[in-house]
């Protein structure tokens, strides 16, 4: 590091921004899922009649219906933040998650709500993530210095789990004393966001990317990720981990039928904190590495912590204990962010400038369909199986999917460093 280089990324004007808008943006956007989810299943419960496994398959549509927007559109989305300027990306996307989350607040208050509207709003926020994402993951570089970057994702993750965390827990409560409330208060943190966003400098786009054709820079992008087996493996690993692993979907269920604190159910304030729990460990481990950053057996390390995720998620699906079944969310979190974090700096810091719109916009595809498309196969399975058995299955293969890759990808086990790996162009 240069005598020039600050010693943290917070001290650069446009971190700090950067930091503000993932803090605030995050926070209602978790908030509002998780009440989403909630009034989505009791909807279905109360206001349809159905049972608890038909319901349960309500919230695999909810994870399809946001899905899939990504799907379509994600290609698309790393184009743009590789042809435009990244903040103004950012910032549109944004604006669409305020106009939603207004309109979930009328319809709310109102009474107004139906599943068809539920899940319509919930894929418009689909494609409002498809194109924040990439715009938002390749400004961080751009705005920090390459021997910074570790500090600067274990900073910027503590902004998003302390997000995920105070998101839940506040949304949930605001739910149970009247539901529209998390709705507001989304729209308004998200504004909040969108002027973060666009006081960053200007950042030009990559030079030569507004020339070349985007039907031919989309396929560029994936035979990029597809022909560096470190950056692949990387991205399929938390793509088929959390696709199989992920209990997060199933939470409502819990919290409505499952879950008991002296007999009643723990209802939305429960399902706040368990949905808040996964971003109270995320958050100790992030403020742990910005600290100190990891520098050593990276690539062993990341495993593991899949290897963990998986094992805490099958643990979770046991438990009938409100408490115990907090404090595994808590450590599930923990895991989780050991990946995430390793995974962020290592596909951030082996890609190109020119090509990290692309292949951030291909990591966030990974992330949304291991999450929404998680979503969907965690609400069949319990629709065919039961609630508990999805997510304990879930776990187990997440487990299983660990083991594989360290096979299939040596290179993940061979990661010592941070150092780049990759073969064409260098680093920014």
């Amino acid at each position: 590091m240069s005598a020039a280089t600050p010693s943290t990324p917070l001290a650069i004007a446009d971190f700090r921004l950067f930091w503000l808008a993932r803090l605030t943006s995050v926070t209602a956007s978790t908030g509002l899922v998780v009440v989403l989810g909630y009034q989505v299943y009791d909807l279905a419960r109360s206001g349809y009649g159905m049972s608890i496994a038909a319901a349960s398959f309500q919230l695999g549509i909810l994870g399809l219906v946001q899905f899939l927007p990504m799907a379509l559109l994600t290609p698309i989305a790393g184009v743009v933040a590789d042809r435009h300027e990244r903040r103004r990306v950012a910032a549109t996307a944004n604006l669409l998650v305020v106009a939603m989350a207004l309109t979930l607040a009328l319809v709310t208050r109102t009474g107004v709500a139906t599943l068809p509207l539920l899940f319509l709003l919930a894929a418009l926020l689909g494609v409002a993530r498809a194109f924040f994402g990439p715009a938002m993951s390749a400004t961080i570089a751009n705005i920090v210095p390459a021997e910074l970057m570790p500090k600067a994702i274990a900073t910027s993750s503590i902004a998003w789990q302390t997000a995920s965390v105070v998101g839940p827990a506040a949304g949930g409560v605001l739910y149970a004393v009247r539901p529209d409330l998390t709705y507001w208060a989304a729209a308004a943190l998200t504004g909040i966001a969108v002027t973060a966003v666009i006081s960053i400098r200007r950042i030009p786009p990559p030079e030569g990317n507004r020339e070349a054709h985007p039907f031919r820079q989309m396929a560029e992008g994936l035979a990029f990720v597809r022909n560096e087996r470190f950056l692949l493996g990387c991205i399929t690993l938390d793509l088929f981990a959390v696709l199989l692993g992920g209990a997060t979907a199933l939470l409502p269920v819990y919290a409505r039928d499952f879950l008991f604190v002296d007999g009643v159910a723990v209802g939305s304030r429960g399902l706040g904190l368990m949905r808040a729990a996964p971003g109270l460990g995320a958050a100790l481990v992030a403020g742990t590495l910005a600290l100190r950053p990891l520098n050593h057996r990276v690539g062993t390390l990341m495993l593991g912590s899949v290897g963990v995720f998986g094992l805490v998620t099958a643990l979770f699906g046991m438990s009938r204990n409100f408490h115990l079944s907090l404090a595994l969310l808590v450590l599930l979190g923990a895991a989780d962010m050991v990946s995430v974090f390793i995974r962020s700096t290592l596909i951030q810091l082996n890609t190109p400038n020119a090509m990290r719109g692309r292949v951030s916009s291909i990591s966030g595809l990974a992330i949304s369909a291991s999450n929404e498309l998680g979503e969907m196969e965690s609400g069949l399975l319990a629709a065919l199986a039961g609630a508990p058995a999805a997510v304990i299955a879930g776990g187990l293969g997440a487990m299983a999917i660990t083991a594989i890759w360290a096979r299939l990808f040596p290179e993940l086990r061979r990661a010592d460093t941070f150092a780049p790996q990759y073969r064409d162009g260098a680093p920014t």
